[in-house]
């Protein structure tokens, strides 16, 4: 839906400097941590005050003692034009400035009350940065007229839990690069020119992009986020970035963004002791320092910070048309002993481990999200065994739409990994996530973390000669694709990348050219294609009464044998986990009617040996508890979907 461009609005001080976006209401909201449009409220926005076009500031700085306005309008000069203090108690300093309007660039002087620290900051709530190393925000709007309205007014049908969804996910500055310049990055439109038909010929019905928020450091990924309301200024303006949305939607490819509640850094245009205090973050750093990151923990408890975040994770919903948050380090916000060792975290008031400010924290910003977005999802990468992360909140949950399934990755790369001939030990590896795949609404996730920091890309994780790794990988695939669950795949996975994801450099795009890449993809193009189009692969992936386990007992052949049921129908599939053909093997099946493959992984078009099926007729022989069977050969390390 289009955005339409903003009135100009009226002072509540008709004064060219005076100047107040604000009313009583918004301070108290804001006070209180019910404040969720911030970002219309605070940062810079044009504006017009008497007939004069200008600027209006504000900042929330409750510890400064003077706060100016310093940019390239006024040769960076500290003393020429200070904002004014609200005299409400809120800490937050505003004003206008005439003749400054979009592209200037500025920072907020802050000379803090609290050892006369003198401060340069950039601007929590600026829409664009400029780009790094240089660390000043930019006066800029985020007015677009959106062209999407086919997909915003039917994507319900699109992102809801009875969907198919099959993700992509992918880091924008290393997906692809300029085929004449590996060191140069392609901007978010002329990503789109590749990224949007490449999508949609493999079949995903979504795409995750890793953190596009304004970072300054690259090696962090996006996940050091300094500008919370800007896109990454790499790649271009935030009008760039909608145009890609867009072009996604366009051709009905969902956008879920990365989004990191968790940490930021302490760069010093940053959030990081913001006025001189520790504002965002936790003066104690068993409260407000991250170990493993070296990184900064937001106050979850202090109201205003509070509006902040629940403010950006609607921001990205509204003025960029997102269509779902997968929020980043859940399990690390939700335990205040994260990765500490005892003495070094501090209990909640009743002596646990929880963190209590967090848990209340996502209740509100779920139900805020699907009070106001309700055609949207959030996804929680959640490691833990916290109980009822996709939940509803008005049953004790977190309110979640989705949770991330790491046990099943964990458990299904380290069967994987391991030579067929040992695998009959070791069958539980994949059975058993069907013990607890019905506690939440879950989504398999094969992401960016598994093929970094010396773990090898996927392909290089399978064992065997060349042949064998291809044949296990496509196996892998189909067991994900089958498996009760929406799915999430990492760029590179989907042709067979051989080398660990690299963030510097483009995927090895020329991989493509050879056939068992090629295969690679064709199965995953064959598998979204399936996924999407069969009902009992998505109707009930979230509850047991969608999944039958048929025999998982012959671990003597690594054979798993299941079913999907959707609502009105159902497919069969067997799983051969050695690289031996099964000749006549007899499974019992829920129909007296001839059975067809709809997908066979072994297929030549996948680089596979092509044993097939054809023409699978039933037989009067009970097995399986039925009372027909048929009798069918299992191609070597394949997947066999039977309908």
């Amino acid at each position: 839906m289009g955005k339409k461009k903003q009135e100009p609005l009226k002072p509540v001080f008709q004064n060219v400097e005076v100047f107040s976006l604000l009313s009583d209401f918004d301070i108290g909201l804001f006070k209180s941590g019910r404040h969720f449009r911030l970002y219309e409220k605070l940062g810079s926005h044009v504006v017009e005050n008497q007939g004069v076009t200008g600027t209006y500031f504000g900042v929330w700085a409750p510890n400064a003692e003077y706060v100016s306005v310093i940019g390239g309008f006024n040769g960076w000069n500290s003393q020429s034009h200070k904002l004014f203090p609200r005299w409400d108690g809120s800490g937050i300093w505003e004003g206008w400035i005439s003749d400054v309007g979009n592209g200037e660039v500025y920072k907020y002087f802050i000379q803090s009350n609290i050892g006369g620290q003198q401060l340069e900051k950039g601007d929590p709530f600026a829409l664009r940065w400029e780009e790094s190393p240089k660390t000043a925000s930019m006066v800029w709007d985020t007015w677009y007229e959106w062209q999407d309205n086919g997909w915003m007014t039917s994507r319900r049908n699109k992102n809801s839990l009875n969907s198919p969804i099959s993700v992509y996910e992918l880091h924008i500055g290393s997906w692809k690069r300029d085929p004449s310049d590996n060191e140069r990055r392609l901007s978010y439109r002329e990503i789109a020119d590749t990224l949007v038909p490449y999508v949609k010929d493999l079949g995903f019905t979504h795409v995750e992009f890793m953190p596009i928020m304004q970072h300054p450091y690259e090696p962090s990924w996006g996940y050091q986020i300094t500008g919370y309301f800007a896109a990454s200024s790499r790649f271009g303006t935030p009008q760039d970035l909608m145009y890609l949305i867009e072009q996604l939607h366009k051709n009905d490819i969902g956008v879920i963004l990365d989004w990191v509640p968790s940490h930021y850094p302490n760069d010093a245009h940053g959030l990081y002791r913001f006025d001189g205090s520790a504002l965002y973050e936790h003066e104690d750093p068993k409260l407000g320092y991250h170990p493993d990151w070296k990184s900064y923990i937001f106050n979850y408890g202090r109201y205003e910070v509070r509006s902040f975040l629940v403010s950006n994770a609607l921001f990205w919903l509204d003025r960029f048309h997102a269509d779902g948050l997968r929020v980043d380090a859940v399990a690390s916000m939700l335990y205040r002993d994260y990765s500490r060792n005892a003495g070094e975290w501090i209990p909640n008031v009743y002596g646990g481990r929880e963190n209590l400010e967090v848990i209340s924290l996502f209740k509100e910003i779920n139900e805020e999200i699907y009070r106001s977005f309700p055609d949207t999802q959030t996804i929680a990468e959640e490691s833990t065994a916290f109980p009822g992360v996709s939940r509803p909140t008005y049953l004790g949950g977190l309110g979640f739409g989705m949770k991330w399934m790491m046990g099943w990755m964990n458990d299904t790369l380290k069967y994987f990994e391991k030579d067929p001939m040992y695998r009959r030990w070791h069958q539980n590896d994949l059975t058993f996530s069907t013990v607890y795949a019905f506690s939440e609404n879950f989504m398999l996730p094969l992401s960016h973390d598994e093929v970094v920091y010396g773990k090898g890309s996927l392909i290089e994780k399978m064992p065997g000669d060349q042949w064998q790794k291809f044949a296990n990988l496509r196996l892998l695939f189909a067991y994900m694709f089958t498996h009760p669950g929406t799915k999430l795949l990492f760029m590179g996975g989907e042709f067979g990348q051989t080398a660990e994801w690299n963030f510097k450099q483009s995927l090895d795009w020329h991989l493509l050219q050879y056939d068992n890449h090629k295969g690679i993809s064709n199965v995953i193009r064959a598998l979204n294609k399936i996924y999407t189009s069969e009902p009992a692969l998505f109707d009930k992936q979230f509850s047991g009464e969608g999944f039958d386990w048929l025999d998982t007992t012959d671990s003597e052949n690594c054979v798993l044998y299941y079913r999907r049921k959707g609502l009105n129908d159902e497919v069969l599939i067997l799983l051969n986990l050695t690289p031996v053909p099964r000749q006549n093997y007899r499974v019992g099946v829920p129909k007296d009617k001839q059975y067809s493959e709809i997908l066979n992984t072994d297929h030549a078009d996948f680089w596979g040996s092509g044993i097939s099926n054809a023409d699978i007729k039933t037989e009067k022989i009970a097995a399986h508890g039925f009372e027909q069977s048929i009798a069918i050969t299992l191609p070597p390390l394949g997947a066999v979907i039977l309908k």
